[in-house]
């Protein structure tokens, strides 16, 4: 039914980059996300799966603060990375998302060329002082997105007219040229062709290497390719995490075997 999660000899202990403390989530009176603890390590892959309106979207976005953007949203617990308290008063939102990218279900490039679309976050942040800089910005944000070599000669065309696979490679490389050290991807394969999901796969598993990368997916034969951890929600409630391939073959959660089976979903 799914793929035997991969073994990857190259995983080593990792430090804690996100925590997440008895985190609870509202929309109005509804509850969305009820008492979730856990810890995210660093160049790592963390797989967020579990059925629809589950939470774990709405739990990805917290990491971000991208969920402060709904009027009626609420939070309540304690999210940090590196230490530092995401929701303290101090920190600023745009300097945090900066710092935590995100790339979304929906391939989302500006209406811009593809070399403004790469530049556009490097500008306001003020990350370039020339153009030079901001040159090799933008060239090294496209070959860590794998779309160098297809974009190159065509820099000044605009980032719509792109193949949906080459689009979502650009909001990648759009995500990572403000070098963030966490990038959050929201099922960013569902609007994917196969021969595509499986570039934006592997892609995934260069880019553990220098982040910690988040993702939802609603594939469990796509977590099961890409993360070592997995986190599996089910009504607002994180019912079980752990290595993805103990999670797979081993679930201690009855919940999550029912899931995993096809029982539930």
């Amino acid at each position: 039914m799914y793929d035997a999660p991969h073994k990857d000899k190259d995983v080593t202990q990792n430090d804690i980059k996100i925590s997440a403390r008895d985190v609870q989530v509202f929309y109005g009176d509804t509850q969305a996300i009820k008492d979730v603890d856990v810890e995210i390590d660093d160049k790592t892959v963390t797989a967020f799966i579990g059925p629809s309106g589950c939470g774990k979207s709405t739990f990805l976005r917290c990491l971000n603060r991208m969920n402060d953007t709904i009027d009626i949203c609420r939070i309540e617990g304690k999210i940090s990375i590196d230490g530092e308290d995401i929701y303290d008063p101090s920190i600023d939102p745009v300097q945090l998302r900066a710092k935590v990218g995100m790339v979304f279900q929906k391939p989302n490039p500006f209406p811009k060329s593809i070399y403004e679309n790469v530049a556009y976050g490097p500008k306001i942040h003020g990350m370039a002082r020339n153009k030079a800089e901001l040159d090799e910005i933008v060239e090294n944000a496209l070959k860590r997105a794998a779309l160098w070599n297809e974009a190159k000669d065509r820099l000044d065309s605009p980032g719509t007219g792109l193949s949906g696979g080459q689009q979502q490679r650009l909001c990648i490389a759009r995500a990572v040229a403000t070098e963030p050290e966490v990038l959050l991807m929201d099922e960013p394969c569902s609007a994917l062709d196969p021969i595509a999901t499986a570039q934006v796969e592997e892609l995934i598993d260069e880019l553990r290497q220098t982040y910690s990368v988040v993702i939802v997916t609603h594939s469990m034969q796509q977590a099961a390719r890409v993360s070592q951890k997995t986190a599996f929600f089910h009504l607002g409630n994180l019912v079980e995490f752990g290595d993805t391939e103990q999670i797979f073959t081993n679930p201690k959660d009855e919940r999550t075997e029912s899931y995993i089976t096809g029982r539930i979903g």
